[in-house]
């Protein structure tokens, strides 16, 4: 899939579908920390990793954008240090100039109002106006992976981004995924079409029968009800 089909069809989806999709492909929901948000508010971003570990210097992220193919998106592993930020308006620019397709940090970032200006996505943990305030050992790896929180990102996984967060999905699970998103999609908007006319989500999932039935079987879930009765609140 290349990236303009993949922005197209997250286009009409959200990251809450997408996160639901892995639940129901059984796949791990890897979302970036809470309070991962957009530098500008209603800013989106999906496309293939291009990993980057931060050690205190920009030219990390210069190499990266030097192997980088249109639409990827720069994924920063800055160890979710609070104390500094470690992209700025030059690497946004300059990224924007490479074709990159967005950025998502794990640390901080600077110049807001000047990314606002320059239009290319950004997510990261919020702002501070600092700098990196020192240079380390850049490791072997620096450019093959990037830790986000609890999870180890690569090239061969997508992300994307909106106003709930970021999450990363495997690039070989993405048809599946986007395809099972979709279908929740249409699903939740058909249930809230009912809701609005009149019709109480609780009569949509026969949510009477499902209590009567737990009585008599304590063992049942509404999982299990809701495959049973073909609802898709959480199946």
């Amino acid at each position: 899939m290349d990236a303009e089909e993949l922005r197209r069809r997250f286009e009409g989806l959200t990251t809450a579908h997408l996160a639901d999709a892995c639940v129901r492909a059984r796949l791990q929901v890897r979302c970036a920390p809470a309070g991962t948000r957009a530098a500008t508010a209603g800013e989106r971003v999906a496309g293939r990793v291009l990993p980057a570990q931060h050690v205190g210097s920009v030219d990390v992220f210069l190499e990266a954008f030097a192997g980088s193919e249109p639409g990827d998106v720069l994924v920063v592993d800055n160890q979710g240090r609070l104390d500094e930020s470690c992209v700025g308006d030059l690497v946004a620019i300059e990224a924007a100039t490479a074709g990159i397709g967005g950025i998502v940090i794990w640390g901080l970032h600077r110049d807001t109002a000047d990314l606002a200006a320059i239009g290319l996505p950004l997510f990261s943990l919020g702002a501070i106006p600092t700098g990196p305030l020192s240079v380390h050992a850049r490791p072997d790896d620096a450019l093959e992976s990037a830790a986000v929180g609890p999870w180890t990102i690569t090239r061969e996984d997508l992300v994307f981004g909106d106003e709930d967060g970021a999450l990363f999905v495997p690039a070989s699970e993405a048809g599946e995924v986007l395809r099972l998103a979709e279908s929740i999609r249409d699903t939740e908007h058909r249930q809230a079409g009912l809701i609005r006319g009149g019709t109480t989500l609780r009569e949509q999932v026969r949510f009477d029968e499902f209590l009567r039935q737990r009585a008599e079987n304590p063992s049942l879930t509404f999982r299990g009800h809701l495959r049973a009765v073909g609802g898709a609140v959480e199946e």
